[in-house]
């Protein structure tokens, strides 16, 4: 078994809630007017341990009380990481309603931290998203989302600091959480819960809390930024095939004929485009089709009859799968299951699977809580996936649900509506993975709204925001954080500066070198049109070329963020990616259109003391051999305003 945590690291684990004993487990709630922390004995608890793998220990605490409410929680420890995992079920095993089950915390105690700071961010949120905050503490300080998703208000990846240690802290829940941070004797208290539950249990009836996970670090927040990266890539990034997912280049025929997003797409001009780029150089390992390849008269907000527009894709969308399958490429295919369009037949058929918002609302929530509108979902994508050759189902929600879930509520069952469905939704993804091996999930959400860690288990966010798709600054303020956070994402080289003076325009202009180089992330699609002239599919060649080499780093290197990020054309942004194992890395810096400076210095971090590392630039092949001293005390790089370049390093033997 690899460690992926030194020896002072595993030391921590003490602090974040291991289990000890069933009375010790840290979740608590009220139970009528009895109060319940962990699992009494009058619950008779009984403990279970199992081995997942060489690295996962899973113990399964259940007890049942004499009104035949069960708990059942279950701890996770990683044993190469000093990482713990929470998460539970109520179920009532009894004949009649439980008493009303309300404050539901999985986790409610104390982190033994003195001089704690809270660093913790705003999530996806438009305009002013992915901004980050450090509390003291001084007053105590409350973490949720508001609309029904995971990540729009706040941002369900937190740390608390010190100078000495520091332990990262992740909710898993793909709807509304709650976290609270407040200083008290010994430490710091944190409570994590599902932000609204009040409710009775039916008979057979389960409720989910959220699944939450920490992993300490000791050392600076450096150290807290890599340790969490190496645990997430290892136990948290989907697989395929039995594999890591690796970058992804990818492209698609975009607004065909002129018609927003595919709704122009058809089976002619797919094909053709896909066969062009391969045939000019650009394979892509995905293939792209997002929203509108259903009947929707070119509006691709009409959703809810998942059933390709047979005018437009007379033979279905297997042919393309056909082709992407000969050609070694994965088709993706766009979904929004949870969104019905009042004009649909899935509306007409089925109103008893909907939940209303507003009576004149042309959208509604479709219930995931109920088994039969589930399965009906789980059973139509499904054959699809499996006719048309699909391996990656992209799933959108453009949609705030808050408000249906409170509007189908009763006074005793606040929450209830909420978390059947997220277990519907949970179950969805896994039946969908499971019936179809080497499928994989890409999530949406409106952008960035559902990332949490429950959905990163099964899913990656190929599309992490709506905002600043050609925005530079902007994109590196929202990469600085993913790279931190969420390591597998994808970017575009959209570029909406202007190509001769460099200013911005907010308008579409054809990417250059500069637009890649912000683009670099460990998936990429490339805006080139599939009918380009040669200068563009050069540029396209070359940066592809390029991005496949870093793409790789991404994923296996140390993350150091060498520069602050204020979202300024003024600044350079500065990043570098370091592999321990194999010596490799690379730096990468841009000077944005505004910026007044032309010189940046790096000092490299990582390194092997003594040795000495041969760095090689991207794009010129020139080529300096340097001590780890002399990169460690800084390397003077020179870049124009409105340019980009990477060295990549490898150790010499």
């Amino acid at each position: 078994m690899k460690s992926l945590a030194g020896k002072e690291d595993l030391a921590l684990l003490p602090r974040i809630f291991p289990f000890t004993a069933p009375a010790d487990i840290p979740i608590s709630f009220l139970y009528g007017e009895r109060s319940v922390y962990g699992i009494p004995d009058d619950f008779s608890p009984r403990v279970t341990t199992e081995r997942i793998d060489a690295s996962i220990l899973r113990r399964t605490v259940t007890g049942v009380d004499a009104r035949g409410l069960e708990i059942r929680v279950e701890y996770v420890q990683y044993l190469d990481s000093a990482a713990t995992e929470w998460l539970a079920f109520l179920t009532n095993r009894g004949a009649s309603d439980t008493p009303v089950i309300s404050d539901l915390y999985i986790v409610d105690g104390v982190v033994p931290m003195e001089g704690a700071e809270l660093y913790h961010g705003n999530g996806d949120v438009w305009e002013n998203g992915y901004d980050w905050s450090v509390s003291d503490l001084a007053e105590p300080v409350v973490k949720e989302t508001a609309d029904g998703t995971s990540c729009r208000g706040a941002f369900p990846y937190m740390r608390l600091r010190c100078p000495s240690w520091g332990v990262n802290i992740a909710v898993g829940w793909p709807a509304m959480w709650r976290a609270g941070f407040e200083k008290t004797d010994g430490g710091v208290r944190l409570t994590v819960g599902q932000k609204r539950c009040r409710t009775v249990l039916h008979p057979g009836e389960t409720l989910r809390t959220p699944r939450v996970n920490f992993v300490a670090y000791a050392g600076d927040n450096g150290r807290g930024i890599n340790t969490w990266r190496r645990w997430y890539l290892t136990h948290v990034l989907p697989r395929t095939d039995g594999q890591p997912l690796a970058g992804k280049y990818c492209l698609h025929n975009f607004m065909a004929g002129g018609h927003p997003e595919f709704t122009g797409a058809d089976e002619e001009n797919q094909r053709t485009a896909l066969a062009e780029y391969i045939r000019r150089g650009l394979k892509p390992d995905l293939w792209w089709i997002d929203a509108g390849w259903y009947r929707c008269h070119y509006d691709w907000g009409v959703t809810g009859d998942w059933i390709p527009d047979a005018e437009r894709f007379p033979h279905g969308l297997a042919p393309i799968g056909e082709d992407c399958r000969r050609a070694g490429v994965d088709l993706l295919l766009w979904f929004e299951p949870e969104r019905v369009r009042t004009s649909t037949a899935f509306c007409r058929e089925h109103p008893e699977w909907l939940l209303t918002r507003a009576k004149d609302a042309e959208d509604r929530l479709v219930d995931l809580g109920c088994r039969a509108c589930c399965d009906a979902l789980i059973d139509t994508i499904d054959a699809l996936i499996k006719k048309s050759g699909i391996r990656v189902y992209r799933q959108d929600f453009n949609f705030s649900p808050a408000s249906s879930w409170e509007e189908a509520e009763a006074e005793d069952r606040i929450g209830a509506v909420e978390n059947a469905h997220v277990q519907g939704l949970l179950r969805l993804w896994d039946t969908l993975l499971d019936r179809n091996p080497g499928l994989w999930i890409d999530m949406c959400a409106g952008g960035g709204r559902r990332n949490d860690l429950e959905t990163m288990r099964r899913a990656v966010p190929l599309h992490y925001t709506d905002i600043g798709y050609g925005n530079h600054p902007v994109k590196q303020k929202q990469h600085r954080q993913m790279f931190e956070w969420i390591p597998y994402f994808r970017a575009h080289n959209m570029n909406w500066d202007d190509p001769v003076t460099g200013e911005y325009t907010g308008a579409d202009h054809p990417a250059d070198a500069y637009s890649y180089y912000v683009a670099m992330a460990p998936c990429m699609t490339d805006m080139t049109p599939y009918d380009a002239d040669e200068e563009r599919f050069a540029l396209a060649r070359k940066m592809q070329t390029i991005w496949r080499r870093a793409s790789a780093l991404m994923l296996t290197g140390d993350f150091y963020p060498l520069t602050e990020c204020r979202e300024s054309a003024r600044d350079f942004f500065a990043v570098q990616f370091h592999d321990p194992e194999t010596g490799r890395g690379m730096v990468e810096i841009v000077s944005n259109n505004a910026n007044p400076d032309e010189r940046f210095t790096v000092r490299f971090e990582g390194l092997e003391p003594c040795a000495r590392y041969l760095l090689t630039n991207a794009e010129t092949g020139a080529r300096r051999e340097l001590t780890a001293e002399e990169m460690a005390n800084g390397v003077e790089y020179a870049l124009p305003r409105r340019s980009g370049l990477i060295d990549f390093y490898e150790k010499r033997v």
